[in-house]
């Protein structure tokens, strides 16, 4: 696995090797991290259909997608698209911000941890330090669109209220107010 031989000589596993070998390791262990927080967790958990649910799909397709980034040392705006799709999910939730983002953060976490454990991989550790600083870039954007998220929240709310609409979106159903009237009987066909 982490040593290879190569005409007599001794190869020793790289770092971004490394991040190739564990990559679904580390991934499972990160979206697991990130599930963890929510309310409903062991269902987020076990239910891996995308579209029963969307909360585990999501966060384990942007965090697929965000290790990549992170692991190749990509340009910090390249994280937006999937911190975006992670944090529209989380600033619906009762979060604070700091538990918002902190799932992002406990990848370099989870990363050292699983790097230490192999001895083969053990000497990686202090190659770190440039991923480790893609993390610290990833965080305080999670955070920027996490406040970006909230602020649009709290704005449709106030449009709601301005505008009277959020009688529809906060009292009894509609349609349960309509089967109250059913007893009165419809007389527009009757003068046909």
């Amino acid at each position: 696995m982490g040593i290879h031989l190569t005409e007599g000589k001794v190869q020793v596993m790289e770092l971004d090797e490394a991040f190739r070998w564990y990559r679904e390791k580390i991934i499972d262990k990160w979206v697991g991290y990130a599930l963890e927080t929510y309310e409903s967790s062991s269902f987020f958990k076990n239910e891996k259909d995308k579209f029963a649910n969307p909360v585990g799909g999501n966060t384990r397709e942007a965090f697929s997608r965000l290790y990549t980034k992170l692991t190749l040392g990509a340009d910090p705006g390249e994280f937006v698209a999937p911190l975006e799709q992670v944090m529209r999910i989380r600033a619906i939730q009762a979060f604070r911000p700091s538990q918002a983002v902190g799932p992002i953060h406990a990848i370099k976490h989870i990363t050292r941890e699983i790097l230490e454990k192999n001895k083969e991989t053990r000497h990686l550790v202090v190659q770190l330090y440039d991923f480790e600083f893609a993390v610290d870039l990833a965080v305080l954007a999670a955070f920027d669109l996490y406040m970006q998220c909230r602020e649009q929240l709290y704005q449709v709310r106030i449009k709601e209220i301005k505008t009277g609409s959020f009688i529809l979106t906060d009292s009894r159903c509609p349609s349960n107010l309509l089967k109250t009237d059913a007893l009165e009987p419809i007389t527009v066909l009757q003068d046909i």
